[in-house]
């Protein structure tokens, strides 16, 4: 009988954990289920963010939630070896030392422009539609909100490998089929640099000048200015386009 009762009170147990974990869930997907209902109001309140490394959960899932969260040393990890074939392609195919260093660094000048436009155009567009505003915040939004998350700071390499179908393609249309590969790694290469960069500038402490600036640049479109400052690993194209911020001091980092 107390065996009996025993058991009974470790499976009370089990199941008054099961149904918290499954509130706790419940109640962190409400945010990502909420945006879409707010309208036009919803450019307002995710550039009011919250400051706290944890998140919310975006699916019910968690094969689904797991997809969306990244460390960021998965980045290189995972993308440098890709690059290093890339690169390799076009040397077996021919080409000098000189000419893949000059290809690899016309790749990474196109990413960093890449990298303004998408930050400008696309991940700050104006949205105010239930599926505008949800998909706003899946892409972006949250990361405004949740700005030191560290776990989606960083793109999932599982999205990034379908991306990079389209853009090879693009690259082999308007290049030469030595050429490409190197063009197309030089690129990668050019987002690795991105993605690392825009992780240390949130969990950071960079001593020298050229980080720290970097680092205040960044913080500064977070928390005082959203609509400028879109460049992450410089601020180049910023000062082309007319999207540099004033030069009054970012808010401390917190």
């Amino acid at each position: 009988m107390g065996r009996r009762s025993e058991l009974a009170g470790e499976g009370d147990e089990r199941i008054w954990w099961f149904c918290f974990r499954d509130s706790l869930k419940s109640k962190r997907i409400k945010e990502r289920e909420r945006v879409g209902h707010l309208g036009e109001s919803y450019q307002e309140w995710v550039h009011q963010p919250i400051v706290s490394k944890e998140g919310p959960r975006f699916f019910g899932s968690d094969f689904w939630e797991f997809l969306t969260r990244t460390e960021w040393w998965v980045i290189p990890l995972v993308w440098l070896p890709v690059v290093c074939w890339f690169v390799s392609k076009s040397i077996v195919m021919g080409h000098t030392l000189p000419q893949i260093t000059l290809m690899v660094v016309t790749g990474i000048g196109v990413w960093t422009l890449l990298e303004y436009t998408l930050h400008r155009f696309l991940f700050h567009i104006k949205t105010k539609s239930y599926w505008g505003n949800t998909m706003h915040y899946l892409l972006h939004g949250c990361h405004h909100k949740h700005p030191m998350d560290g776990l989606r700071l960083v793109f999932p390499p599982a999205a990034t490998a379908v991306l990079c179908f389209p853009f090879y393609n693009l690259i082999k249309l308007i290049s030469t089929p030595s050429t490409a590969p190197a063009l197309f790694g030089g690129g990668l290469l050019g987002y690795v640099m991105y993605d690392v960069t825009h992780y240390y500038l949130h969990h950071g402490q960079p001593t020298s000048e050229v980080p720290k600036n970097l680092k205040k640049y960044h913080l500064n479109h977070h928390f005082r200015i959203q609509n400028k400052g879109f460049g992450i690993t410089s601020s180049l194209w910023d000062k082309v386009f007319g999207t540099l911020p004033t030069s009054v001091p970012a808010e401390k980092s917190r």
